[in-house]
């Protein structure tokens, strides 16, 4: 059985295929995702604060959020971040701070920028996963967590045969079918400070994972304050 590698996805294919899916987008996945993005929006608001949203797409989630929160997002599909801009100026969404055309590997942030990293249904659509995490982590303030909402594939079993054999046809859509949780453990082992919090299952279909990962470090004095403000 034929597996792509890492280098089959390649940001090229990633941004055409969300370029095709940005008309649809809402209608095709809002419902189906709806209660994973309340999970992890409920995950990140309990920290407050500054909220990267990594892949914020459409912009589909950036209502949900409470005004205490600060929220960016990035996307590397500029027509997905048009409808996003739309949404924020037609519902006037003025916590959020905002959106860019950005690659999820190399974010322009500064070290340490945000309490919050959101990233759903991300990790399995990049070409490098490890080192989009490693961004992710890089941008996150110590004491922060990152909260991902992302498939994991079956260790074995028919499911586990089935994932790859439809992942070339994932590959076209702009994702893989095929992911398993033992790359997010190999890479918190692999990096210093970082560690998992939290795994369980979200809708639909038990497919997918709520993941957050916590970053060590002491948090500042001024990061608690604006966390009980936005916790009250």
């Amino acid at each position: 059985m034929s597996i792509l590698s890492d280098a089959d996805l390649d940001k090229q294919t990633v941004a055409k295929a969300y370029a095709r899916w940005a008309p649809v987008y809402d209608l095709v996945f809002g419902a189906v995702f709806e209660r994973g993005r309340q999970v992890a929006i409920t995950a990140a608001e309990r920290i407050g604060g500054r909220v990267l949203e990594v892949g914020v797409g459409t912009g589909i989630s950036l209502p949900q959020y409470s005004k205490n929160c600060q929220i960016s997002g990035i996307d590397i599909s500029e027509p997905m971040l048009r409808k996003a801009q739309e949404r924020v100026a037609e519902l006037g969404l003025t916590n959020v701070e905002g959106l860019w055309v950005m690659d999820a590997e190399h974010l322009t942030f500064p070290d340490d920028s945000f309490d919050v990293v959101v990233a759903q249904h991300v990790i399995t659509t990049v070409p490098n996963p490890e080192a989009t995490l490693d961004e992710l982590a890089r941008v996150l303030k110590p004491g922060g967590e990152i909260i991902l909402v992302s498939r994991v594939g079956a260790e074995a079993g028919l499911r586990r045969s089935l994932e790859h054999w439809f992942q070339p046809a994932a590959r076209k859509l702009g994702w893989r079918s095929e992911f398993s949780f033992e790359r997010y453990s190999r890479w918190t082992a692999q990096t210093p400070g970082m560690h998992l919090i939290e795994r369980r299952a979200v809708p639909p279909f038990g497919h997918f994972n709520l993941i957050r990962f916590g970053k060590q470090g002491a948090v500042r004095a001024d990061d608690i304050s604006k966390r009980e403000r936005a916790a009250g």
